[in-house]
């Protein structure tokens, strides 16, 4: 499944979503952060055939002494549905909430050096410990933070944090220039992992952009395909070294101008030291 929506800034992510949420098909997998862990949301993704991994919402206090016991930390229990709609859900979904839901609720510990040891619990609608061990719901939960580096690529790598637009229209239409880039560039990532022998989500992006432009110009006319399987080649060779537990500090590497922002159109300001 691969969809994208926009909204306005104080849109809500569940508000969004709603228009995401006939894209996924039964069998598919939902994984999401606190934000989407609701009752409203899981049930109805179940209605669909569709499972769902969340991590527990901040408001829910879980008691493990409760519900059926698979394991240490791990129990199956039953939700009942809220008494009244929630804010941004039609009144007709609502409606087809069943009255309780069987959830399970996955407790683990994370120990990070560094850090001081974390506890987090997951919400899910897989309920078989046998099929969906506990580790495994942990370990895709913490593939959910490959979207965050996701969008930090369309931000920085892609220049997608500052669009030059003049008109909503023209920004809108720069924007989705950029996130079709984006996506045939991982799709030519792909197949170059497929043909390397390389899992593609450890091939570098910069890397990639790099060589698409360093070529681009040999990709037409004769000897294209030859070009085609070239960048392939190459691309595949961008391999991400194997960092587990990488931390880096939230630091700006270089200290800025201390000059004001351009909060005026730069002919304005020219006119005003020109007088």
């Amino acid at each position: 499944m691969a969809a994208l929506t926009l909204g306005s800034q104080t849109a809500h992510d569940l508000t969004l979503f709603y228009f995401l949420r006939p894209h996924f098909i039964p069998g598919d997998v939902f994984l999401g952060d606190r934000g989407f862990c609701s009752y409203a949301e899981m049930a109805l993704f179940q209605a669909r055939g569709v499972d769902s991994v969340c991590r527990l919402h901040q408001s829910r206090r879980p008691d493990f002494r409760r519900g059926r016991a698979l394991a240490v930390g791990d129990h199956v229990v039953s939700w009942k549905r809220p008494g009244r709609c929630p804010g941004g859900l039609r009144a007709e979904d609502y409606a087809q909430l069943p009255a309780t839901l069987m959830i399970r609720e996955i407790r683990y510990q994370v120990a990070v050096k560094g850090f001081r040891t974390r506890s987090v619990t997951l919400a899910t609608t897989l309920l078989d410990a046998d099929a969906y061990p506990a580790e495994a719901l942990a370990e895709l939960y913490f593939r959910r933070w490959e979207i965050e580096v996701d969008f930090r690529h369309l931000k920085t790598t892609m220049r997608v944090e500052v669009l030059r637009g003049q008109s909503p229209e023209v920004v809108e239409k720069e924007f989705w220039a950029h996130v079709l880039a984006y996506n045939l560039t991982r799709r030519l990532m792909w197949e170059a992992g497929r043909r390397m022998g390389s899992e593609p989500l450890r091939l570098s992006l910069k890397g990639a952009l790099d060589h698409i432009v360093s070529r681009w110009h040999g990709m037409s006319g004769t000897g294209s395909m030859k070009s085609y399987d070239a960048l392939l080649s190459r691309i595949g060779a961008e391999r991400l070294p194997e960092r587990p537990g990488r931390v880096e500090p939230r630091v700006k590497k270089r200290r800025p101008k201390s000059y004001p922002l351009m909060q005026q159109p730069r002919a304005v300001l020219k006119r005003m030291l020109t007088g």
